[in-house]
């Protein structure tokens, strides 16, 4: 049952009291008890019958309460990566640097905005190049805040004003390139132009906004011909690839070629020098054996011949003898000689007649009588 039907316990919520209309309690009645709590014994302990009043005390209390809220309530803190940006009555005030801070609450307001953090804004599309072909291009730009007062009041949408300038920048850059540049080896120029080109645009509207890096994500041609220029990228690659290593052949072989060169002249020096020295030594000897040719010329011409003969024959295992008289020139094998007699052959015809004078009479049996004269008037005529 309800406390205001009939019958009811007439527990009035609002305590309305001497029968009066029912309702909520007068607002001034409910203040009035608030202040006379807080003003209750203020004035020393002789209040009224009346109840108790509100004194000077009192206020002064509850106005240095509210201040302390107030102040308390308008401390804030900047991060070392912000900058705070300060809206005096819905105007640009000031900015706010890191550390602890405090605004006129109610009056001031502060936007606190990163300007270390590096933002990404990525742009793909088709689009039309100077040659008439159809490139696909994902591009994305890097970008720092540097003005935070800029970057909130210059334009209404900074972001998606930076993102219509990009789109810009490279559609302006591919439809005035062609399309090997853009997918091959113009690709580094390319993504210059679209930087200078994006900063160019940036930069009158004042935006509050440094551009860090730009890079291609991908650059590729349509579906229907994109083996076609996989393959030829593929062949520009083997290429590049080729030339370097041929630089690198020609890094590593020059220096090898210039000691070369560098020995083979230091070689040529030294047959020169060594020429030039053994021929002055034959002077000389030649210039020793003058006197001895002038007093004796026979004799030193046949010296000479022996002599030049002997070491001809030292270094050979063959012998041709010239038999007197007989006009015919006999040959003689010295080195199957002594490999059928199983006598190992020295080195030089000296060395095998050697071994043959030291096998005695059988050896020279074994030989024609005429070549035995031969070679018996020979050895006198040495001697």
């Amino acid at each position: 049952m309800a406390w205001n039907e009939p019958g009811g316990n007439n527990n009035d919520p609002w305590k309305n009291r001497g029968g009066k209309e029912q309702g909520p309690p007068d607002i001034d009645d409910v203040l009035k008890n608030l202040f006379g709590k807080f003003g209750k014994g203020g004035d020393g302990g002789s209040g009224s019958s009346s109840g108790p009043s509100l004194t000077g005390k009192s206020i002064a209390l509850i106005l240095g309460l509210i201040f302390l809220i107030y102040a308390a309530s308008g401390i804030y803190t900047i991060k070392e990566a912000e900058r705070g940006v300060i809206l005096r009555f819905g105007e640009f005030h000031s900015l706010a640097t890191p550390g602890l801070q405090w605004r006129l609450r109610f009056i001031d307001e502060v936007y606190p905005v990163n300007i270390q953090t590096i933002r990404a804004l990525a742009s793909s599309g088709s689009m039309l190049t100077e040659d008439e072909n159809v490139v696909s291009v994902e591009m994305e730009v890097q970008y720092r805040v540097v003005d935070p007062a800029q970057w909130m009041f210059a334009v209404v949408n900074p972001e998606q004003s930076l993102s219509q300038a990009f789109d810009s920048a490279i559609r302006y850059v591919v439809g005035h390139s062609r399309m090997d540049d853009v997918l091959t080896e113009g690709r580094e120029v390319a993504r210059q132009r679209v930087l200078e080109e994006l900063q160019s645009i940036v930069d009158p509207y004042q935006m509050g906004v440094a551009v860090v890096d730009l890079n291609f994500t991908n650059a590729r041609p349509p579906e229907q011909v994109r083996d076609a220029f996989d393959d030829a990228i593929a062949a520009q690659e083997d290429e590049e690839r080729f030339i370097r290593e041929a630089e690198a052949y020609a890094r590593e072989i020059e220096p090898r070629a210039r000691a070369q060169v560098n020995r083979m002249n230091e070689e040529a020096q030294a047959y020169k020098e060594r020429s030039i020295l053994e021929a002055q030594g034959e002077v000389a000897r030649f210039e020793e054996l003058l006197p001895q040719y002038e007093a004796a010329p026979d004799v030193t011409r046949q010296r000479i011949y022996l002599e030049t003969m002997e070491s001809v024959f030292s270094n050979t295992t063959k012998v041709m003898i010239d038999t007197e008289g007989s006009g015919n020139m006999m040959y003689l094998p010295l080195d199957k000689i002594m490999e059928r007699q199983g006598v190992a052959p020295s080195t030089g015809a000296r060395g095998a007649l050697e071994n043959l004078r030291n096998q005695g009479a059988d050896l020279q049996n074994q030989l024609p009588q005429n070549i035995i004269n031969g070679r018996t008037s020979s050895r006198s005529g040495r001697n």
